[in-house]
């Protein structure tokens, strides 16, 4: 399972007094741990007024689902309406990272490992021509060697859709 993070600025409009942020601060952790969120631990009145932005980290495929989550026990707690930002996910390097890079682009392909001459990591990424007729392979090379932080070669095959 790939770890989603999502940012949240719980006072867009600068509205909060930074006593008022601090208090409601703990309430929100407990709320987001109860939720499956992880709060990244960031000292709101420290940061300009209208940028104050919490990170939220889940285990999750489900960008949508967390999002609404993290914004909803932000304008809970805070009283008021929070602006959600893109859901991005931190990378391990795994091979569910590199699935996750697939399904982004709606691909699926099947996902190897080896090692090459020196020990390092080289994933080799089946997919079907069929599907890099819409989409660059260009684009899915440079994604998934981002994400995994190893020699990427895709292997573009006549598959069966």
């Amino acid at each position: 399972m790939r770890t989603a993070v999502v940012r949240i600025n719980v006072d867009p409009r600068a509205e909060l007094e930074q006593s008022t942020l601090r208090e409601r601060m703990e309430a929100l952790s407990r709320e987001a741990e109860k939720a499956g969120l992880e709060l990244v631990s960031i000292n709101l009145d420290t940061l300009p007024p209208n940028r104050r932005e919490l990170q939220f980290l889940a285990a999750t495929d489900d960008p949508t689902t967390v999002r609404a989550t993290a914004s909803t026990l932000c304008r809970r707690a805070f009283g008021v309406e929070p602006n959600a930002g893109a859901v991005t996910y931190l990378s391990r390097g795994t091979d569910d990272d590199a699935a996750g890079v697939l399904a982004g682009f709606g691909l699926t392909g099947t996902i190897s490992r080896s090692l090459d001459d020196d020990g390092y990591d080289v994933v080799e990424v089946r997919l079907r021509r069929s599907d890099l007729a819409r989409i660059p392979e260009s684009r899915v090379q440079t994604a998934l060697e981002a994400a995994l932080n190893a020699e990427v070669r895709l292997l573009v095959e006549e598959l069966q859709d």
